[in-house]
């Protein structure tokens, strides 16, 4: 039971709130690739732009892909185009010299912060407009329990049934 006496949700109530997630963020992200924000860049470079600036300006390749949803071809692909621009480079990774770092470059830096200022405007436009700080909130809370509660749950090709 939960800690309001109700038993755990049914598959159908989860599977409504999975539809409805994902529909909203559908929604939103057509709305925002339509943006006249991005300059030279496409959403998914800024999205690795994006990422590299919240992992200190660099990341493994690797980590880099974990936090991107693209397969690892795609995303080797992409950081070329990003490296022949000079948003970034590729060093090897310190710690063993066979893995491959992705570094922001200062132009890289730079890129990000521009478009991502006008990025943040967008967002707020169309999810701050439509929400109350309150409600926000309370999204960003049940949000994060979801993503932090994957962890402890098995993958389902590992669950019996």
């Amino acid at each position: 039971m939960t800690g309001t006496d109700r038993p755990g949700p049914t598959p159908r109530e989860a599977a409504e709130a999975w539809e409805s997630l994902f529909r909203t963020q559908v929604t939103l992200m057509r709305r925002l690739l339509a943006d006249d924000i991005w300059g030279d860049l496409s959403m998914r470079e800024y999205d690795v732009l994006f990422t590299l600036s919240t992992g200190g300006g660099a990341m493994r390749l690797r980590d880099l892909n974990e936090n991107i949803l693209m397969a690892q071809s795609s995303l080797s692909r992409l950081v070329d185009r990003l490296e022949r621009q000079g948003l970034v480079r590729r060093e090897s990774a310190p710690e063993d010299g066979r893995g491959v770092r992705v570094v922001l470059t200062r132009e890289g830096v730079s890129t990000q912060k521009e478009v991502g200022r006008k990025h943040v405007h967008s967002i707020a436009h169309y999810v701050g407009t439509a929400m109350s700080a309150d409600d926000l909130a309370e999204l960003r809370v049940l949000l994060d329990k979801l993503r932090a509660a994957q962890a402890a749950v098995p993958e389902r090709s590992r669950v019996p049934g």
